[in-house]
C-alpha cells in the first residue's frame, strides 16, 4: 500500500492524483484510492488542511496531487459590498465554514442559509463545485470547534499492517 507521509511544495513529476472532498482534505489519517486504482493511505501530522493542488509524497518518491472534489454547495454573489459583507457576517455568526472570494462566497448547501441570504439581497445558486473554506482566524481546522484530537487506533494499526 502506498503510504503518503509528506507534503511537498514542488515536484519534478506527478505519479497519480486523488480527488477528495473538503471533509476528506481535513483528515490527517485517511484510506484513499488513487485515480489509477491503487490503494493508498494518508498519514500526515495533525492540523494540515489539504488544498486543491497539494502534492503528497511517499518516502520512496511517489508523488500524488490532490484534486478538490466537486461538492453540492451554495454560491452567493452580490455586487453591493455592504450587503455582501452582511451576508458573510450572518454566515460567520452561525459558524458556517465559508469560502470567501471577491464578490462571492461559498458554503455547503443548506436551503435555510440560502433563504436567509436571498432575504438579505444576495443571489444564491446551488451547484457542484470545489469547496475550500477559510481555515479560521487562528489557523485552525474548518467545520467547527476542536476540543482535542481524536485518535483512531484501529486505523493506525491498519497502516502498519501494510
Amino acid at each position: 500500500m502506498i503510504k503518503l507521509t509528506q507534503i511537498l511544495t514542488m515536484a519534478s513529476h506527478i505519479d497519480a492524483t486523488v480527488c477528495l472532498t473538503m471533509e476528506q482534505r481535513t483528515k490527517s489519517r485517511l484510506h484513499i484510492q488513487l485515480d489509477d486504482g491503487r490503494d493508498a493511505v494518508v498519514m500526515l501530522p495533525r492540523g494540515h488542511i489539504l488544498h486543491h493542488g497539494t502534492l503528497l509524497a511517499t518516502d520512496a518518491g511517489v508523488v500524488v496531487e490532490v484534486i478538490a472534489a466537486k461538492e453540492q454547495v451554495s454560491t452567493a454573489r452580490c455586487d453591493d459590498p455592504t450587503i455582501f459583507a452582511k451576508g458573510c457576517y450572518h454566515l460567520g455568526n452561525r459558524h458556517v465554514p465559508l469560502q470567501v472570494e471577491h464578490g462571492w462566497c461559498r458554503y455547503r448547501h443548506d436551503h435555510v442559509l440560502d433563504d436567509m441570504l436571498m432575504g438579505l439581497g444576495l443571489d444564491v445558486n446551488v451547484e457542484l463545485a470545489a469547496f475550500q473554506p477559510e481555515p479560521g482566524a487562528y489557523g485552525g481546522t474548518v467545520g467547527g470547534h476542536s476540543h482535542g484530537e481524536e485518535y483512531d487506533a484501529s486505523l493506525e494499526r491498519a497502516f502498519h499492517e501494510h
